[in-house]
């Protein structure tokens, strides 16, 4: 029997507010004049040079964040090329995309009405077909990912003295996804008493990914003060402990060299700092710690550290710069952003390259995001088994994880949770 696919029947486009009180784009798609779907389009704060270009509006609206621009695109010329058109699969609407925009960087549509287009189309094909998103990407879905939970924010997230980006812990002690947040959520109330005690009521200000963000400079104290909360909670031994060190935000091109509390250090210097890390601070995970530029430094560190060393600036969720980073082993991880890209099929084909290539991969949330937990289903489909969406607080962050405790009722007995997957 012949499937017939789906026709495009209806797109619309509207400006909704992300977690920072900005605008972001939300796209309907309409099947046949039956079945619509919605996908909000998240958007970063510290981002890479090379990712894909985010249409903002400019002038004095909304303080020249706003997306009225992007989602005339979505409503005119995309809606044109794509009305009456059969949806036939992720690979050609996102092609179709790609070359109505006909830029390398999507700059010339934004790559955020793109995306908007392409991920609610690949819920509207999953509802078109009554299957959950991550079982319409994947039939073999059935790992849920590990949480790496955000609980001091730092760089460009808050506004303290952190030069670092995130101090997480990893729950490799739990069984499953629901007890991964509780004992989560148990430590990041130890570490709110011990904060407000140390520190006083300042420190519970929250970054943009709902971390506490207290008045401290040194990363040493801030991962101290997650071993602290980790014992506190009654937890010690259940957790291990990653950084997100978003280097090229203090990086000085100009000498070469990273400004951390106050002190500079080049390359070699900054890798004797994450030994140092690793070693008295069970981190096992860092992200983009160094220049986005540097894929022989990567490489090195990745040797030389013996740990998961995540290129997020350095890949930008880029098939073409993930083919470079592999040919000299620069890092050993992906971190898996699909705005980074701006299509869905092209962060896809990222991850299977990643993959193939004996890369973990971590996919990961923006600093803007909404209630949208789309991220939640891709971690699943994908089989990342880790996934970063901040910390247990806050709607924007819980929809994810709440999104996961029920993709895991619904897997029953085929769910696997990996535990401790360094």
């Amino acid at each position: 029997m012949t499937l017939v696919s789906p026709v495009i029947t209806g797109i619309a486009a509207r400006e909704v507010l992300d977690c920072r009180g900005l605008p972001t784009l939300q796209v309907d798609l309409e099947l046949d004049e039956v079945i619509t779907a919605t996908a909000d389009v998240p958007s970063g704060r510290s981002t890479g040079v090379n990712e894909a270009f985010e249409l903002r509006d400019g002038g004095s609206r909304f303080g020249g964040f706003g997306m009225l621009k992007a989602a005339e695109n979505v409503t005119g010329e995309i809606a044109d090329a794509l009305l009456g058109q059969a949806l036939v699969d992720q690979r050609t609407l996102d092609k179709t995309l790609i070359e109505l925009d006909g830029t390398e960087n999507k700059s010339r549509l934004g790559a955020n009405a793109i995306l908007g287009v392409s991920l609610a189309a690949a819920r509207a094909q999953a509802d078109a077909h009554g299957l959950p998103l991550y079982r319409s990407i994947s039939s073999n879905s059935h790992i849920l990912p590990v949480p790496l939970v955000n609980l001091i924010n730092g760089g460009k997230h808050a506004s303290n003295d952190l030069d670092f980006q995130e101090f997480i812990v990893i729950p490799v002690g739990a069984d499953s996804i629901l007890e991964a947040l509780q004992i989560s959520t148990e430590v990041n109330l130890a570490l709110a008493e011990i904060l407000l005690e140390r520190y006083g009521k300042p420190a519970l200000n929250t970054g943009d990914e709902g971390g506490y963000a207290p008045a401290i400079s040194d990363p040493r104290e801030a991962l101290a003060l997650l071993h602290e909360a980790v014992e506190a909670a009654g937890h010690k031994g259940r957790f291990r402990y990653g950084l997100d060190c978003a280097s090229s935000h203090y990086y000085d091109d100009a000498t070469g060299t990273y400004l951390v509390a106050g002190e500079k250090r080049d390359r070699d210097g900054m890798i004797a700092l994450y030994k140092e890390l690793i070693a008295d601070f069970d981190v096992v995970t860092i992200e983009d710690p160094l220049n986005e530029e540097d894929f022989e430094g990567f490489a090195q560190i990745t040797e030389e550290s013996g740990v998961q060393i995540v290129g997020d600036d350095l890949f930008t969720t880029n098939p073409a710069r993930l083919a470079r980073g592999l040919e000299i082993g620069s890092a050993n991880s992906l971190l898996w952003k699909f705005n980074q890209i701006g299509t869905l099929s092209e962060a896809l084909d990222a991850a299977e390259m990643a993959h193939k290539a004996g890369y973990t991969v971590v996919v990961s949330e923006r600093s803007g995001e909404t209630e949208d937990p789309i991220i939640a289903d891709l971690a699943v489909a994908l089989g990342a088994g880790q996934i970063k969406t901040g910390a247990p607080v806050r709607g924007e962050r819980t929809a994810k994880y709440n999104r996961l405790i029920r993709i895991s009722e619904e897997l029953g007995e085929n769910a696997t949770y990996p535990g401790d997957v360094f």
